[in-house]
């Protein structure tokens, strides 16, 4: 296991177990947990697949456990999986934390899903709190259009004066972004990034300038990079040498171009520095 970055930003490079063990329990303000699904993706030569299901549900079970320690009285938890095995991450989760919301992220497709079934268009999250009384929900960060209202201007005839109902929202729990592609500003060379917008939502709503927020299976790091941004601390883990190299480059320049595309901003850097 190494370790690299400073005191705001810590990337360590080793099994996700092995690392959260060392972090101290009780410590971090959000955690964003997006580990392999058990479906066979090729991360940069690994294979994303257990010999059974249940040894892959006891693995997960193994760093679930080490994340709830982790996290804070006050502290968040997203969490992300397959869709045939969130039922047990639910069923599981559920006698330790709080779950507020089961969340579904939507995304379009250009390609075909499926020709015998239903394709999926979506990935489940599930957002839990150690105290259901007690935690950090940001409403005014992340409102979002209520469409019905701002284009029809509905009244509220209820109220002593009829107003017109507020056009603002908290999102409901149905996200439409849409998936990181080749040729994207913010593509990374991994098979399962996610994108900037999503973990913006996500952080804003649920920590603080200064707060601590880790993600134990970081791939292209975008959870320590929009961290950084938003004015937090991160800890971001990973097993391959390759995406940890990411997250040094990505974290180098969050500061330098803050606010700037990504993709095109490397560009520029890299003409400069040459």
């Amino acid at each position: 296991m190494e370790i690299f970055g400073n005191k705001k930003h810590q990337i360590i490079l080793g099994d996700a177990l092995e690392a959260l063990r060392n972090i101290p329990d009780g410590s971090v303000d959000l955690i964003f947990a997006d580990p392999p699904y058990n479906i066979g993706k090729n991360f940069n030569g690994h294979k994303d697949k257990w010999a059974t299901e249940d040894d892959y549900l006891n693995w997960c079970y193994s760093w679930l456990d080490q994340c709830v320690k982790k996290l804070k009285p006050t502290g968040s938890f997203y969490v992300m999986t397959a869709t045939q095995f969130m039922p047990f991450f639910d069923i599981y989760l559920r006698k330790k934390l709080n779950i507020l919301s089961r969340l579904v992220w939507y995304y379009d497709s250009s390609g075909v899903q499926a020709k015998k079934y239903y394709g999926s268009m979506y990935e489940p999250i599930l957002f839990c709190v150690k105290d259901k009384n007690n935690y950090t929900f940001n409403t005014n960060d992340i409102l979002v259009e209520a469409k019905t209202c701002s284009k029809r201007k509905l009244i509220d005839y209820r109220k002593s004066i009829p107003t017109v109902y507020s056009s603002d929202k908290v999102p409901g729990n149905v996200w439409e972004f849409a998936r990181v592609r080749y040729r994207m500003d913010e593509y990374e060379n991994h098979p399962t990034q996610k994108p900037i917008a999503l973990l913006e939502r996500i952080i804003k709503a649920s920590s603080n300038e200064g707060d601590l927020v880790m993600d134990p299976f970081s791939g292209t790091f975008t959870t320590c990079f929009v961290a950084k941004e938003l004015g937090r601390n991160s800890i971001g883990i990973d097993l391959q040498d390759e995406y940890v190299k990411i997250d040094l480059r990505r974290l180098q320049l969050a500061n330098e171009f803050r606010g700037k595309k990504l993709r095109k901003e490397i560009r520029t850097f890299e003409t400069e520095i040459k």
